[in-house]
C-alpha cells in the first residue's frame, strides 16, 4: 500500500504563511512594492514572491534605499538579480536627499548614513504613491521589533505608533488606510535567522560571497570590525589588519561590522549561528547597540 507522509515542516509553515501574507497584499492594495538590498533577509523574500505569483512575474517593483556607502558585492548581486527576474529596480539615494538639502550628512570618524535612510525612504513612498511596502524584518532582531504586526500600519507622516496599530486575530489584516497613509508589511515576521539560512539551504539560493569566510582589511572600533574603505573614517589608533571574516548582516559599511569566522558553506553558517548567543545585529551593528527606548524612536520617526 502506498504511503503519504502528510507532516508539515516548520519551514514549510512559515514559507506558506510568507506567500499568503504577499498574495493578501497583491489583492488588497493598489502600489505595494518590495524592499530589495540584496541581503538575505530581502533574497528569501524575493523568492517567497516568486512562488507566491509564479508562473507569473511579480506585481510589483523592488526598491532600495541606497545610501551609497554599501558593499561593492551586494549592489552588484542586487542589480544581477534583479535583471534575471526581469524586476523593475528602483533605486532611491541618499545621496540625493543629501544634494537636495533634505537631510544633512553627518561628519567625524562616526559619521554614518543610516539614519538618513529614512527620509530618502519616505520620499520615495510619497513620489512612487506606494501603499504598502514589504520589509524583512524579523521578531529576533531587537525588542522594539516584537510589538510589530505584521501589518504595520504608518501615518501619513510615515511614522509608527505602536497604540495605533490594528488587531490581527489568526490570518486575518486590516488593508484599510486612507491616502497619503500606509503599511509596512513583514512576511518574515515569525522567521528567526537560523530561518533564513535553513530556507536558504532548502531551495538552493544564491547569495553574495560576503557572507561566506574571506580575507579583508579591517579594523577593530568597540569590539567591532568594521571594513578597509574610503566612506569609513578610521583614526591613528585604529590599525588596519587582515582577518578571515564573514558577515551576518549587510548594510551601510559605516556602521556594519564582520565576525571573525571559518565558515565558507551554507551548512557551516548554519553550525556558526546554532551555537552563537549574540543576536546577528548586536553583534555587527553599531547603530543597533542602543536602548529599546531608542530603537522604539528610530521606528517612529518612520524607520524600517
Amino acid at each position: 500500500m502506498l504511503q503519504r507522509d502528510y507532516t508539515t515542516s516548520q519551514l514549510d509553515v512559515l514559507e506558506a504563511e510568507a506567500i499568503h501574507i504577499m498574495r493578501e497584499v497583491a489583492a488588497e492594495f493598489e502600489r505595494p512594492c518590495l524592499l530589495f538590498s540584496g541581503g538575505k533577509d530581502s533574497i528569501v523574500m524575493l523568492r517567497i514572491a516568486e512562488k507566491a505569483f509564479w508562473p507569473a512575474a511579480i506585481p510589483f517593483p523592488l526598491m532600495h534605499v541606497d545610501t551609497g556607502h554599501n558593499f561593492d558585492e551586494v549592489i552588484d548581486f542586487r542589480d544581477r538579480r534583479s535583471g534575471e527576474l526581469g524586476a523593475r529596480l528602483i533605486v532611491a539615494s541618499v545621496q540625493d536627499s543629501i544634494d537636495q538639502g533634505r537631510v544633512v550628512e553627518d561628519t567625524g570618524r562616526r559619521a554614518s548614513r543610516n539614519r538618513l535612510q529614512t527620509t530618502t525612504l519616505l520620499d520615495a513612498i510619497e513620489e512612487h504613491e506606494f501603499d504598502a511596502v514589504f520589509g524583512g524584518a524579523r521578531r529576533d532582531e531587537e525588542k522594539a521589533r516584537a510589538k510589530e504586526r505584521v501589518f504595520s500600519f504608518r501615518d501619513d507622516f510615515g511614522q509608527w505608533d505602536p497604540k495605533n496599530q490594528r488587531p490581527e486575530l489568526w490570518n486575518l489584516y486590516n488593508a484599510r488606510i486612507r491616502k497619503g497613509e500606509h503599511i509596512r508589511v513583514f512576511p518574515l515576521s515569525n522567521w528567526t535567522e537560523l530561518d533564513v539560512w535553513d530556507y536558504i539551504r532548502r531551495e538552493g539560493i544564491e547569495i553574495p560571497s560576503i557572507y561566506f569566510a574571506h580575507t579583508r582589511k579591517v579594523f577593530e572600533r568597540d569590539g567591532m570590525l568594521l571594513p578597509d574603505s574610503e566612506v569609513v573614517q578610521r583614526g591613528e589608533d585604529e590599525p588596519l589588519f587582515e582577518a578571515v571574516v564573514r558577515y551576518r548582516t549587510v548594510g551601510d559599511m559605516t556602521c556594519t561590522g564582520a565576525v571573525q569566522s571559518q565558515a565558507a558553506t551554507v551548512e557551516e553558517i548554519i553550525e556558526e549561528i546554532a551555537a552563537t548567543r549574540i543576536t546577528e545585529r548586536g553583534a555587527t551593528r553599531a547603530d543597533d547597540r542602543s536602548s529599546e527606548a531608542a530603537m522604539e524612536d528610530r521606528k517612529r520617526e518612520g524607520y524600517f
